[in-house]
């Protein structure tokens, strides 16, 4: 029994096979009055009923309790009930609280399927436990509303919402969806949202008006690689446009040496500046494209809003005619997106750590192909381990007026106390601390 750790029952047998254990027990306690109506004296015992409730898997056997369970009756109100077994069973589940946590943390790491092997559950039970186990998590774990709000978007399935506090580094939320409708639904529960003073999105119409809707006063930034990744695409369509009429060995050749065009010049090697100069000498739209592209690039070197825009309006007017139709995308992005553009110029800010997380999680979905969003979301907020937390403010000494207090002479004292929380300060999950943890295989 002391190996069980089940204070509360008496063991009648015990059973084995290869990959089971069931342990018949009885409960040693008798109820002390009626549930129904409180009597303490006139019980007695009303027959049994066996019912089997599955525990921890010990040494890689399942195991299960099969509880001789008395059933009772009450001579003063004539109710039956059974004993209780609410101190260590979650009749719910048909196993036992301690089995319950355990699955609760394991879904965070391992599939249901893995998980209902394991215990001898069905992996329906398991996903019911996960589900409310999430929800709990839901109200009990608050992360601090960032200052600098990110938010982006990653694929799974289809387009997921991925909210980041910037500053911290660290993944608050992941919305379904990244419809107006959902975005204003979770800006409008977010708590002391009035605090956020920077978003920094892309170019996604819902996430601006979604912005606008719940917290006007935010600055909106464009984050800046987004923007620049649009210089790459119409370089990419030229490239493409051009392979489009060569020999197949000369196809191959440009497919293989398009990472070398997108490749900004100041990293390139010197063997990889001779293959950019044999072939936009070769082609001369080419070699325009990419040269449009770098001085796109250095735009954002600049260090003020209006030398920005002045070098923008020159670049501008360097495309040539041969090239309008291709960076076309691009200009009507700068037209529609400008005053949110240019504002990274006064605010340096840039969601390059929300793409960091975008790559984390297109790698967990592959180690876990047939999660649900709903669970990728759960093993990515909830993990044990992987949140970033600060410490709280030092509590403050505050008067009392209700704590005065009068010595032998009669004279007033105030009274002092002090206020605190003690609990840390929840910042979102940690980028990095994910990462190393997806890496050790540990998520």
């Amino acid at each position: 029994m002391n190996l069980l750790d089940l204070p509360h029952f008496r063991i009648l047998s015990n059973k084995e096979t290869e990959f089971d254990r069931q342990i018949e027990l009885e409960t040693i306690e008798t109820p002390s009055a009626c549930p129904h109506c409180g009597c303490v004296s006139n019980l007695y015992r009303y027959g049994k009923r066996e019912q089997l409730f599955m525990d921890l898997p010990f040494h890689g056997k399942r195991i299960g309790l099969l509880v001789h369970r008395q059933r009772y009756q009450c001579r003063e109100c004539q109710q039956t009930f059974l004993e209780r077994l609410d101190h260590t069973i979650d009749e719910k589940r048909n196993a036992t609280k301690r089995l319950v946590r355990y699955i609760e943390k394991q879904s965070l790491k391992r599939t249901f399927v893995s998980i209902a092997e394991d215990v001898g559950l069905d992996e329906k039970t398991i996903r019911n436990i996960f589900r409310d186990y999430v929800n709990k998590m839901e109200k009990e774990v608050q992360f601090e509303t960032p200052n600098w709000l990110g938010i982006d978007e990653i694929h799974i399935i289809k387009p997921r919402c991925v909210i980041t506090n910037i500053e911290d580094r660290t993944v608050v939320d992941l919305l379904p969806n990244r419809n107006k409708e959902t975005v204003v639904r979770y800006l409008q529960q977010l708590r002391d949202r009035k605090r956020i003073q920077y978003v920094t999105m892309d170019m996604w119409k819902p996430y601006k008006e979604s912005v606008q809707a719940v917290i006007p006063h935010a600055v909106i930034i464009i984050d800046k690689f987004h923007v620049v990744r649009m210089a790459n695409d119409v370089l990419e369509s030229v490239r493409k446009e051009i392979r489009a009429e060569l020999s197949p060995k000369q196809r191959r050749g440009l497919l293989h040496d398009r990472f070398i065009l997108l490749k900004r010049e100041h990293d390139l090697t010197v063997q990889e500046q001779l293959i950019l100069e044999t072939w936009t000498k070769n082609y001369e739209t080419l070699g325009d494209a990419y040269r449009l592209k770098e001085t796109f690039y250095s735009i954002w070197d600049c260090k003020k809003r209006d030398s920005a825009i002045k070098k923008y309006q020159e670049w501008r007017e360097q495309i040539p005619d041969t090239l309008r139709l291709a960076f076309d995308p691009l200009l009507k992005a700068m037209d529609h997106w400008e005053t949110e553009i240019f504002a990274y110029f006064d605010h340096p800010i840039t969601n390059a750590y929300t793409e960091a997380l975008n790559g984390l999680i297109r790698a967990m979905y592959r180690l876990g192909r047939g999660y649900s969003f709903e669970a990728l979301r759960a093993k990515i907020l909830f993990t044990e381990g992987v949140a970033k937390t600060k410490k709280p403010a030092y509590p403050k000494r505050k008067f009392l007026d209700s704590e005065v207090l009068y010595d032998s002479i009669m004279r007033v004292n105030a009274g002092w106390t002090f206020e605190s929380d003690d609990k840390p300060i929840l910042l979102g999950v940690d980028i990095s601390t994910l990462t190393h943890m997806l890496e050790l295989g540990e998520i």
